[in-house]
């Protein structure tokens, strides 16, 4: 007779285990967004790399889910991070290129996470303000710092940055020590661990100005590398040092006891660089800067060890306009705090499923080039440096992911297919861009035009002080 109960107490017990594992993994408790910049989609040891180890990039990928065709919204770097704000394209924010600023009347990711009641912070390059030339600290009273657009919490520079960097604690110039990669990661471990102590759910934005020129490694890291020429050996003693820091993150965050809870999300802002050996591209077309593969595709893991299976590898296409729309769904935030039309999807059933087919075609427009990409099939609006007029591409990716046979034809009604959703989607990108999107109804207020920051009167009073760094001194002094 006394069986029974204990029998009903066990079932209980394991019923009660099973929903709080299945209310683990619906939502997590801490968001970390972490990008590189200017890494190749080859550059990476599970890709097989010839001579660049990425031992903590691969076991976070072991861990969770790669995602093998995933791309960056632009082929260069502001126009991307305005993307993973936004889950807009580029253009529809005003972020044109590089350097431009991302419009004030663009509600992003983290701004709605900070009135759910996440505590925000942003470490590392941002971009998004409007400046040009190397990473500078950034200004206090600056309309455009992460702090307008959602962020509790910043330590950033304008732009890239590299060893013993200057940064901008809130507007305030820090100078720092070390690795910029693990500069940043330790910063954002001590912001994440007060928040922890005090019971906060957190969103950390984590840009590293690695491997972007200038190059500038210890010789510890560039030891693998010493056959290769000076610039190679610094940037790919750059990426050691950046793999190193995702697994101090990744051991910081079991350490704070949050690891199964964070949801770790891994990309590159765009594709990689030319003139580095061996090629960063994995043998793709292209390079930064081109909307051929080699320029957008790039490498994406995302590790939420409650959420995702172990060891997970889609082929799914996927974007950087996907990250918004994927935590907002997790989190079950209100569709209102997003502008439409949104050109990210939630990827939320990837994690956990397996799927081919993408609903929503995605659509590239940056540096005076269009694109789109229909699941295999992708349409670019290409204009030559020499030339006038603009010529159509097709590819065929599952049969020609090198992009060596343009297959498009004005008599093929799949070529017309696509170059009437590239037409339908460049028309909605034109609405956006003159406002139409906005309550307002128009760009208000207008966005500065893009200014490199040692010519500005704003940041004169620095110059002086600033022209030995060895960041600057070429800019400085001439």
């Amino acid at each position: 007779m006394r069986s029974l109960p204990v029998a009903s107490l066990l079932l209980g017990l394991c019923q009660i285990l099973l929903f709080a594992s299945v209310a683990t993994a619906e939502r997590p408790e801490h968001v970390v967004l972490v990008m590189a910049d200017d890494m190749g989609w080859g550059q990476t040891g599970y890709f097989n790399h010839p001579v660049l180890k990425t031992p903590n990039l691969d076991a976070m990928a072991a861990s969770g889910l790669r995602l093998d065709r995933f791309y960056a919204g632009a082929p260069v770097c502001s126009p991307t991070r305005a993307t993973v704000l936004t889950g807009r394209t580029n253009m529809r924010t005003g972020v044109e290129s590089h350097g431009y600023a991302l419009r004030q009347q663009e509600p992003t990711i983290a701004e709605a996470l900070n009135e759910a009641g996440f505590v925000t912070g942003h470490f590392g390059k941002w971009h998004l303000d409007g400046y040009r030339g190397p990473g500078a600290p950034i200004l206090k009273d600056d309309p455009y710092s992460p702090g307008h657009f959602g962020f509790d919490h910043w330590l950033s520079v304008t732009n890239f940055f590299d060893r013993d960097p200057i940064m901008s604690r809130m507007g305030t110039f820090e100078d720092h020590k070390g690795d910029s990669s693990e500069v940043v990661v330790d910063e954002a471990l001590k912001f994440i661990g007060r928040q922890v102590k005090n019971e906060k759910s957190t969103f950390t934005v984590i840009w590293y100005g690695t491997p972007h020129s200038p190059f500038k490694a210890s010789d510890k890291d560039m030891e693998p590398f010493r056959d290769l020429d000076e610039q190679s050996r610094n940037h790919y003693g750059e990426l050691v040092a950046m793999d190193r820091s995702i697994g101090t993150l990744r051991s910081g965050l079991k350490d704070l006891g949050i690891q199964d809870d964070t949801l770790f999300w891994f990309c590159s802002d765009n594709g990689g660089l030319p003139k580095i050996t061996p090629e960063t591209v994995g043998g793709l077309r292209g390079f930064k800067g081109s909307l051929y593969e080699g320029g957008l595709r790039v490498p994406c893991v995302i590790e939420w060890p409650a959420g995702i299976p172990a060891g997970r590898i889609s082929t799914f296409p996927a974007c950087t306009m996907d990250i918004a729309p994927t935590v907002s769904d997790l989190l079950s935030l209100p569709d209102s705090w997003n502008l439409q039309p949104l050109d990210g999807i939630s990827l939320t059933k990837l994690f956990t499923e397996d799927h081919q087919q993408r609903e929503q075609p995605i659509g590239f427009q940056c540096l005076g080039n269009t694109a789109m990409i229909d699941n295999n099939q992708k349409i670019l609006y290409v204009k030559p440096r020499k030339a006038k007029e603009i010529s159509i591409e097709q590819y065929d990716l599952a049969a020609d992911p090198h992009e060596e046979k343009n297959i498009y034809n004005e008599s093929d009604p799949s070529s017309q297919r696509l170059k009437k959703q590239l037409d339908d989607w460049v028309a909605s990108v034109e609405r956006s861009i003159a406002g139409e999107d906005y309550p307002a109804g128009k760009v208000d207020p207008p966005t500065p035009e893009p200014r490199t920051w040692t010519e500005t009167e704003e940041y004169a009073p620095y110059l002086d002080d600033w022209k030995n760094r060895w960041e600057y001194r070429s800019r400085l002094n001439k």
